[in-house]
């Protein structure tokens, strides 16, 4: 592989993945948010029998330029598949080049490929105006009339033993 020339892969080595925590934890210091996650549990996220998440690297050289993180899901409202994007991450030097788009694009790729996902889902801080501003660019239009819930792990727990 030439210098040059930009390689986009699906994570799938022991150094793809540290490629990948590398730039999962360079995003969330960009965002001033903690980086909680161990690289066994990532690992097992991305590589164990049943993946929650997915990843594709951006290389150039032994340079890691780009990050994305995504998930299949599934919207009866939208009936269809589709994804959610769950990290993005462009290296401070590789910025505002188009590599955003052509990640996020590759990752459209995957999801039309593997899951028929016809369209993509993520969450923009209020503070990352910056960002907000790259996704409304490529046609990206913020979610009106709902508001994102989450539970946490211990209400998670809670929530399991209603089950028994």
């Amino acid at each position: 592989m030439r210098d040059d020339v930009m390689n986009f892969r699906q994570v799938a080595t022991a150094d793809d993945l540290a490629r990948l925590e590398a730039a999962l934890r360079a995003l969330s210091a960009g965002i001033a948010e903690d980086y909680s996650t161990d690289r066994a549990t990532l690992a097992d996220a991305l590589t164990g029998p049943r993946p929650a998440a997915y990843a594709i690297l951006v290389l150039r050289g032994n340079d890691t330029l780009g990050a994305a993180m995504f998930s299949p899901v599934f919207s009866t409202v939208r009936g269809a598949a589709g994804l959610y994007v769950s990290d993005l991450w462009v290296s401070q030097h590789a910025r505002g080049q188009g590599l955003g788009a052509r990640l996020l694009a590759q990752v459209a790729q995957q999801g039309a490929r593997d899951w028929q996902a016809t369209w993509i889902k993520l969450a923009v801080y209020d503070h990352s105006t910056a960002s907000q501003r790259f996704y409304k660019r490529l046609g990206f239009e913020p979610a009106t009339g709902m508001q994102e819930m989450r539970l946490g792990a211990q209400g998670v727990s809670k929530l399991m033993e209603r089950a028994t």
